[in-house]
């Protein structure tokens, strides 16, 4: 049941009557080439909207969608496309593709399993989109009797809401990887207002160790960047900017 589908599109804001499409990679797991795309609303369970066969690109409505006749699908060369002509506000909901992925070696429909998209919220509105504001600093927990330090990624302050962080540390020789490839635990907290990513290090990285904090949202991406470890002067920055000289913001950590 793991998000193995790839909606790269976290969030899409559109005013009423505007169109909007809905992308969904990856999608050459999919048994029988056949995806599904659901909606969900704040207050009603998954309802399948249609599913869109990639080999031929034909689509099936037959599912009594109540808004059916809204949506098409179309193939795309990287997976598939949900789309809206015609905004309404009883669009606003979250849209997933779906699709089932045969276990290997499998041979018959019991050997299939469920995969999902992340999901891609849609708001209708005309309130404009804001960047997060972005801080990163080191924090007193517990994580200390155990032997590691913590980081906390802070994004406030945007519109819409959403976000979703990665994590990257770079080496002294100058490469860089992802944490969720290397050593290193994430959480993440949500907070009216606010959203927290927390990660957990080894101590003896401290020293080693710069590491580099990105938030993804329908705006752009964010970067925050330790300078010294996970102390010291942290580098807030757009990673669209058109020069490495347009700093947004610097602060120093939590011992200032």
């Amino acid at each position: 049941m793991a998000a193995e589908l790839s909606q790269e599109q976290l969030s899409l804001t559109r005013r009423v009557g505007e169109t909007v499409s809905f992308s969904c990679r990856e999608t050459e797991q999919c048994d029988k080439k056949q995806v599904y795309w659901y909606q969900k609303t704040e207050t009603t369970p998954f309802k399948v909207i249609l599913r869109i066969d990639l080999a031929d690109g034909k689509v099936n409505s037959r599912y009594n969608h109540p808004q059916k006749d809204d949506f098409s699908a179309s193939r795309k060369s990287t997976g598939c496309e949900l789309m809206i002509t015609k905004i309404s506000l009883s669009h606003s909901a979250t849209y997933y593709c779906i699709c089932w992925k045969r276990v290997p070696g499998g041979s018959s429909d019991s050997d299939r399993y469920l995969i999902f998209g992340s999901g891609t919220r849609l708001y209708i509105t005309n309130e404009q989109i804001v960047k997060p504001v972005v801080s990163v600093y080191p924090a007193a927990s517990r994580a200390h009797l155990e032997g590691k330090s913590s980081l906390l990624c802070v994004a406030s302050d945007m519109f819409p809401p959403l976000v979703r962080f990665s994590w990257k540390r770079q080496k002294d020789n100058g490469t860089e990887e992802d944490v969720t490839s290397a050593e290193g635990e994430q959480l993440e907290l949500r907070e009216s207002g606010r959203t927290t990513s927390i990660l957990l290090i080894p101590q003896r990285e401290n020293s080693t160790y710069k590491y580099r904090c990105s938030v993804h949202h329908e705006g752009g991406t964010v970067e925050a960047q330790t300078e010294q470890g996970n102390e010291g002067l942290v580098t807030v920055f757009s990673s669209d900017s058109a020069s490495c000289g347009d700093t947004v913001k610097e602060s120093r950590g939590a011992e200032d």
